[in-house]
């Protein structure tokens, strides 16, 4: 079910990049913009894994550098039948961790030194458990081409709205035209949204499953709300890969109406969901 509404939630943002073209520059700029999709969709295929990785720093580490850490990684990779990620660490006191790669073969998980401070073993357990679930549903790709087609939407959006669209309205301008114009990167950035939220909540229940007990995650995630809520936001965090963690590390900032938009479902719900399934399993 998350799948098939990944799926379409993924055309419908397609969709809307591809009208937001036609409003601009009509049935050529809708090409134009199919293309440019199509172009993005390639580059962040083979390209946004290592960016995101030296972006923010990350480094790689072998077994002998944190054979506990490693070694959890390789159980938990060969429980869900996955090669073995590369490993990465970030020296960050604020605890958070995500996924990059394109497929499990090209996977990495990059944890910060914060959050191997502030968890226990089991409940590091859970954290990794979730982010090799996303490796798992190449959950990655996906929320990196959504995020990728987003923003340009809004910044072909905005490049129209000030220096002006098509005024034809035979050919995809006029007010229908402005309304998509004005309308595309509100509707681009809910969808977004709505596929991380949902990649968020099937990476919940299938890293509850693979660590052996959702409460783990549960008691993680609650740790880290915590410090997102009440510590420093990450330095070099952006608004880009936020989408990437397995807390939003902007969760502490801006006001409720503005978390109504982040890309993370409310960790508090999520904690309720884990809680349910554990107790549908007996733990």
């Amino acid at each position: 079910m998350n799948t098939m509404k990944t799926l379409l939630l993924m055309a419908l943002l397609t969709g809307i990049m591809v009208a937001v073209g036609g409003a601009v520059g009509g049935s050529s700029g809708a090409s134009l913009m199919l293309v440019i999709s199509l172009a993005m969709n390639f580059g962040t295929y083979w390209f946004s894994a290592p960016m995101v990785l030296r972006s923010y720093g990350a480094q790689e580490i072998a077994r002998e550098d944190a054979p506990e850490l490693y070694g959890l990684i390789e159980n938990l990779a060969q429980r869900a039948n996955l090669p073995m990620p590369t490993v990465a660490v970030i020296e960050s006191d604020v605890p958070n961790a995500f996924a990059t790669g394109r497929n499990p073969e090209h996977a990495a998980v990059a944890v910060t030194t914060g959050i191997l401070r502030v968890l226990n073993y089991e409940e590091l357990s859970g954290v990794l458990a979730h982010e090799l679930t996303h490796v798992k549903n190449r959950d990655i790709l996906t929320s990196s081409i959504a995020a990728a087609i987003a923003g340009v939407i809004s910044w072909t959006a905005q490049m129209a709205f000030f220096f002006g669209g098509r005024s034809d309205d035979d050919d995809g301008g006029g007010l229908g035209g402005l309304v998509t114009i004005l309308l595309a990167p509100i509707a681009a950035g809910l969808i977004q949204m709505a596929i991380s939220r949902s990649r968020e909540y099937a990476a919940d229940e299938g890293g509850g499953d693979l660590c052996g007990n959702p409460r783990y995650l549960a008691k993680a995630l609650e740790k880290l709300d915590y410090y997102a809520k009440h510590g420093d936001v990450m330095q070099d965090a952006t608004p880009a890969t936020a989408h990437m963690f397995i807390i939003n590390p902007f969760e502490g900032v801006g006001s409720k109406i503005a978390n109504l938009y982040s890309t993370h479902p409310a960790t508090e719900d999520r904690i309720a969901r884990l809680n349910e399934q554990a107790r549908r399993i007996g733990r």
